[in-house]
């Protein structure tokens, strides 16, 4: 019987079959994905096929199958360089909640989902929180986040969860269709789901006023049906987002702005570093191409990491 896999609770699966039940489910065998070794070969979003188990059993079920991916989203797994995590699979879009303040998201943390976005062909977006709390110097340092992105063809969204504005606007977007959102602890998924669907009624906490950084509420992977059309898939906090399964020579096809000129360097090979007669590093020199994102370009290309 065929399935949707709309939780992840590390061994064990909840799978929504064909029947309309959904049933507790384990792996039997192993998954690969690209012979790279992850650290959960199902991940929410996925097809599979189970058999049930014996009634003795209860509601349970045996994973015995996992269909082809149309996409999946995939970072290097924390403390453990050669593995990855798929966070999730055959997504329609993504959105990454972005908050300047309490917590901070950085340049580099949005640049290095975007990258993971196109390297697995995804469609992405920003959705900025938090707007009810922003300074009119806040408001100016987030119109140059948007000015960045949106150059490049990033749609952005300014939304504030705690007190409903554009909530609608939102749910537009996700209207039959399947999301995944993420974003560091504290930027306020939790919330903005419950704006969007108040029945999910996820749990919130507030941000650490020590570390500025935000508690995990969402443990777990899920995704959550939405009453009004799509599947809306919540993943837990992420405090960095480690760059896998990208060579050094293909990075900047991940890069929208790059990759339209890389036809026009002199050679093929072009690392867009210091090589003459490179169109990307003119386009730098001349202001078209932001520094920040040529600073992630660096950075993700000589393989380092980015936290929070």
């Amino acid at each position: 019987m065929k399935g949707l896999v709309t939780k992840s609770t590390g061994s064990w699966y909840e799978v929504l079959a064909d029947d309309g039940n959904s049933y507790k489910s384990r792996i039997k065998g192993k998954f690969r994905t690209k012979d790279i070794k992850t650290t959960n070969p199902i991940a929410v979003g996925d097809w599979v096929d189970i058999i049930l188990e014996t009634e003795a059993a209860g509601n349970t079920a045996i994973i015995v199958h996992l269909h082809e991916r149309k996409n999946y989203i995939i970072r290097k797994s924390v403390n453990l360089s050669k593995q990855a995590q798929i966070i999730a699979a055959n997504l329609d879009q993504a959105f990454l909640v972005v908050t300047l303040a309490s917590p901070f998201t950085s340049l580099g943390f949005i640049d290095r989902f975007l990258v993971t976005a196109e390297a697995y062909d995804i469609p992405a977006g920003l959705i900025f929180n938090k707007l009810d709390l922003f300074s009119e110097e806040g408001l100016a340092i987030l119109r140059d986040y948007e000015a960045i992105y949106k150059a490049i063809g990033y749609p952005c969204h300014e939304v504030s969860a705690l007190q409903g504005t554009n909530i609608e606007v939102f749910k537009d977007l996700l209207r039959d269709r399947t999301t995944l959102i993420s974003g560091h602890s504290g930027v306020g998924k939790s919330t903005l789901i419950n704006a969007i669907h108040p029945r999910a009624d996820l749990r919130t906490a507030a941000v650490s006023e020590w570390s500025d950084k935000g508690k995990h509420t969402t443990t777990f992977a899920e995704m959550i049906m939405l009453p009004f059309g799509g599947k809306l898939i919540d993943t837990p906090g992420i405090r960095e987002l480690g760059i896998i399964d990208i060579e050094q020579q293909e990075l900047s096809h991940f890069f929208p702005e790059m990759r339209v000129l890389m036809n026009d360097c002199r050679f093929n090979n072009c690392r867009h570093i210091n090589e003459p007669g490179c169109a990307v590093l003119n386009a730098l020199y001349e202001g078209q191409i932001a520094p920040s994102r040529y600073e992630s370009y660096l950075s993700i290309y000589h393989g380092n990491d980015t936290r929070m």
